[in-house]
């Protein structure tokens, strides 16, 4: 292909988009494994003539459209890790990696910014600074943001973009708002542990398991008495286990769950409250419990400024701009928005399934669309900034 993708024309664009996301689709690799998907990103870059930047990075690539590196620096941000789980699309491109699958639609990011980069390189020499291109590993761990951040790939960037395909949102339709986006992403595991002993006899033990139930029962009181009704927070305990056989009564059980929340002074009154709720209620039945706690991203969180100008470049492309409803769903894009302003949308890709469903599909009509949109919404921050 060489340098000739510079004058593809639509069709020709979009065919190639839709060839590289199948061929991402087909060759699902999870968080930190994406060494293939890494080599075929660095190889439809290079084919392009767009830059490499050199970071100390296994999976990944950060790549620069500009010249000289005059002016200000934009990026845009796609993920590029799939899931573990076992695809059920019948696609004639469906995953034939067993048990691993782009069940979120990181490989339609992928290929959206890698459009919008050959958009953007065809304009390079007009462009009013540089465009920094993140494709970032282990979204899913929700770590891979910071990594890229530790190994550099956000110094001097004054502004970032990203998106997330959205099913239940129709080809041609983009989600913009300002403000709560997706929420915060914490998890937890507890140790409950009792003092086993024969199921006809419970008496002579301390039952975990009885323990364990009330807590995951009174858990739900942070929601409905710890959090006001004009706020909002889920506290969903999604994995039990404890004991082997029937009659036994085991000597440990082990609860797992996550919490989101929008808002910043909520997450951070939880954990306390729920360590106060998981102590009490051991204490009152006699056992003792030990919890882990795994801080993951903030809660996305969109600049005024940047929505009004991804808003802006939405309509000027042709595109339906509708508010969406904020999503319970976390995304380590958060983490730069720490760092530098940053928007980040919903890309309507009329699905039949929502993320992380083994029937997990969308609508390539979407990708072109997604490349133009990206391209002239990074060259019109540069003109902004």
């Amino acid at each position: 292909m060489g340098t000739g993708i510079k004058a593809l024309r639509s069709t020709e664009l979009e065919s190639k988009l839709i060839a590289i996301r199948r061929q991402l689709h087909q060759y699902p690799e999870v968080a930190y494994e994406e060494f293939e998907t890494t080599r075929a990103i660095r190889e439809w870059l290079e084919e392009a003539d767009i830059r490499i930047i050199d970071l100390p990075l296994q999976t990944g690539v950060v790549a620069e459209i500009g010249v000289n590196n005059i002016g200000p620096i934009i990026a845009l941000r796609a993920d590029m890790d799939a899931l573990p789980v076992q695809e059920e699309t019948g696609l004639p491109y469906a995953s034939i990696i067993p048990g691993k699958m782009h069940a979120c639609g990181h490989d339609f990011h992928t290929a959206v910014i890698l459009g919008a980069a050959y958009l953007l390189k065809q304009q390079e020499k007009t462009l009013a600074g540089t465009v920094r291109l993140l494709f970032q590993p282990a979204e899913e761990k929700g770590t891979g943001a910071k990594q890229l951040m530790e190994r550099g790939a956000l110094d001097g960037v004054q502004a970032i973009f990203g998106l997330h395909n959205k099913p239940d949102l129709e080809v041609g339709t983009i989600g913009i708002k300002a403000g709560p986006l997706m929420a915060s992403l914490d998890g937890f595991e507890i140790d409950v542990e009792g003092i086993g002993t024969h199921s006809a006899i419970p008496h002579a033990g301390v039952d975990p398991i009885v323990a364990a139930s009330q807590i995951v029962t009174a858990l739900q009181s942070i929601v409905s008495r710890n959090v006001s009704p004009l706020d909002n927070a889920v506290v969903s305990v999604t994995t039990i286990h404890g004991g082997t056989t029937w009659n036994v009564i085991p000597d440990k059980v082990v609860l797992g769950g996550t919490i989101r929340t929008f808002q910043e002074e909520v997450r951070a009154r939880i954990p306390d409250r729920l360590r106060a709720i998981i102590e009490g209620v051991a204490s009152a039945y006699g056992a003792n419990v030990h919890l882990r706690w795994f801080a993951g991203p903030p809660p996305v969180h969109n600049d005024e400024k940047l929505t009004k100008l991804s808003i802006d470049v939405a309509k000027k492309v042709g595109l339906q701009v509708v508010t969406p409803d904020p999503s319970a769903a976390g995304e380590d894009f958060a983490y730069y928005q720490l760092k530098i302003p940053g928007s980040f949308v919903f890309f309507g890709t009329s699905g039949t399934k929502e993320w992380h469903h083994p029937g997990f599909t969308l609508d390539e009509r979407a990708l072109l669309p997604g490349a133009h949109y990206f391209a002239e919404l990074a060259a019109s921050a540069l003109k902004e900034r």
